[in-house]
């Protein structure tokens, strides 16, 4: 009794009981021009085990840019079905990766996927993974959805909704939502709050446009802010007013 009061105290801190976690495989580069950066995998790593010591349940979609961008090149010319499996496969080298850093973190994982890689990882079965999440291992979705012309977006959409949860936290470079590219345009203006209808009048580009409307549907907030900032996971679990929400 003793122990689940501690687990009350430590959930009633947070906002959000289960996220899913959206990484681009751009952000595993850190500065690098492709490839994996370990520095910037075990930062994550620390973050992440922040967020799982309050009581959150993590699931992460990783995506595989910073791989197949590498052997896109080679991939040019090709069948689209093809190319796409080669990226897939990519998610599955980042999956492993930060699994890695994980664990070498202290934290507990599982890796699923959606085409099955036995020697490697476990095939993503629903039921499976939330039994691992409701047991505080961290659970990394690789192979985005198995299927060809889906992106990593529609993946983490589709995960965050067969998992149940509370949002979606879409980690990037930038800390969260502009009308125009901050990058570009020192005038561009940032929102805090913004609609799903108001994001699609607006042309904005938060997700692709499969995973948006799924998102929307299903009435699944998203949060975009800057995952490179530390500390900045956390303050989001947290409730507090880092990046940009969309919501109904």
């Amino acid at each position: 009794m003793h122990n689940f009061g501690n687990q009350l105290q430590k959930i009633k801190r947070v906002k959000y009981k289960r996220i899913l976690l959206k990484l681009s495989g751009e952000a595993l580069m850190g500065d690098r021009q492709y490839g994996i950066d370990p520095q910037r995998l075990a930062e994550y790593a620390l973050d992440i085990k922040e967020i799982t010591e309050k009581g959150v349940e993590v699931a992460i979609v990783i995506g595989g840019g910073n791989i197949f961008r590498g052997v896109a090149g080679a991939s040019n010319g090709m069948d689209r079905v093809q190319g796409d499996h080669m990226g897939m496969l990519a998610t599955v080298i980042n999956g492993l990766a930060l699994q890695s850093a994980l664990e070498d973190a202290g934290l507990q994982t599982r890796l699923q996927t959606a085409i099955k890689i036995n020697e490697v990882a476990e095939p993503f079965i629903r039921r499976k993974a939330l039994s691992h999440l409701s047991k505080g291992r961290v659970v990394i979705f690789g192979g985005g959805t198995g299927n060809p012309y889906f992106t990593t977006d529609s993946a983490a959409v589709l995960r965050a909704i067969e998992i149940e949860a509370d949002v979606i936290l879409k980690g990037t470079r930038v800390d969260g939502i502009y009308n125009a590219d901050p990058e570009k345009d020192i005038s561009a203006k940032k929102f805090n709050f913004i609609t799903f209808d108001d994001v699609l009048r607006k042309g904005l580009k938060v997700m692709d446009s499969t995973a948006f409307t799924l998102s929307q549907e299903n009435k699944l907030p998203i949060i975009v802010f800057d995952m490179n900032k530390k500390g900045n996971l956390l303050k989001v679990v947290s409730g507090d007013n880092v990046g940009t929400e969309v919501n109904l």
